[in-house]
């Protein structure tokens, strides 16, 4: 195997020299989408001797699908990270040990993360699943604003190792980026759209059981049901094991986020009920 790998970038500097290290080996012919970097991220990108292409971002999806169509890529297979994401040398060495043309038509990865330099391992959300590596033509990003995964046609399986989300960005820009997707998160629950978006099913694919819990959560009601997501993830799934960063960690990610998800949904029916 050996795949054409796709990497978005966006003032990735602090990140992508590891990710890049992270890909070695693996293929020769790797791709940055840029979308107007203003630090040395194209710099650092063309001198490890990936080719840069230049696209305005409008969201994860739409940037992905654009990459998908635009690319020229060399390879068969496309596999597809962030700037932030890198691969442990166990998982790029199961993905180079793959047959060239697997019998499937993409695989699901394992996702650790690391925020504020400790791999959380704990909490239910460590690992996660993501489809990335699959077949030319298998493969297409939901349009979804917020939580974006990608869809593939035909038969997929699992690798064992793991990649690492490395969450650099400090807690302010952090923030503020949580603020911008709990906006995106509410129009998407204020559309309902279905069509072309991963379904919830409780004996699907890892994806579609994690939509169907995403669903009993959503049907849950507002204010309480953070709370109670905070109470699994921290207490039953043992999250204070990770520490302090886990504590930061959860009570923002999975309390705050949540319970600003539903203040900014409570404000939006309450202006159009009134």
């Amino acid at each position: 195997m050996k795949p054409s790998i796709i990497l978005l970038a966006f003032n990735s500097a602090d990140s992508l020299p590891a990710t890049l290290a992270s890909l070695d080996g693996l293929s020769d012919d790797v791709i940055v989408v840029d979308s107007g970097s203003t630090d040395n991220t194209v710099a650092l990108a063309e001198q490890a001797g990936a080719r840069v292409l230049h696209h305005s971002f409008k969201n994860y999806g739409d940037q992905r699908n654009w990459a998908i169509d635009n690319a020229p890529i060399l390879y068969s297979w496309q596999f597809h990270l962030d700037a932030d994401e890198r691969l442990t040398s166990e998982l790029r060495d199961e993905i180079a040990a793959l047959p060239a043309e697997p019998e499937v038509s993409g695989f699901y990865l394992p996702r650790l993360l690391q925020f504020m330099n400790r791999i959380l391992r704990h909490g239910g959300m460590s690992p996660t699943w993501h489809m990335r590596l699959f077949r030319n033509g298998a493969g297409r990003c939901e349009m979804r604003e917020y939580d974006q995964h990608f869809l593939c046609k035909g038969a997929t399986a699992q690798l064992r190792n793991v990649m690492i989300d490395d969450l650099r960005m400090p807690l302010t820009e952090w923030t503020a980026r949580h603020n911008r997707w709990a906006d995106a998160e509410v129009r998407e629950l204020l559309r309902g759209e279905s069509e072309g978006r991963i379904q919830g099913k409780a004996t699907g694919t890892v994806l579609e059981k994690k939509r169907y819990l995403r669903g009993l959560y959503n049907g849950a009601p507002y204010f309480l049901r953070p709370i109670g997501l905070f109470f699994y993830r921290y207490i039953v799934r043992a999250g204070f094991l990770d520490g302090m960063e886990g504590l930061i960690f959860y009570t923002l990610q999975t309390f705050w986020f949540r319970f600003l998800i539903d203040a900014k949904l409570y404000e939006a029916r309450k202006r159009q009920g009134g």
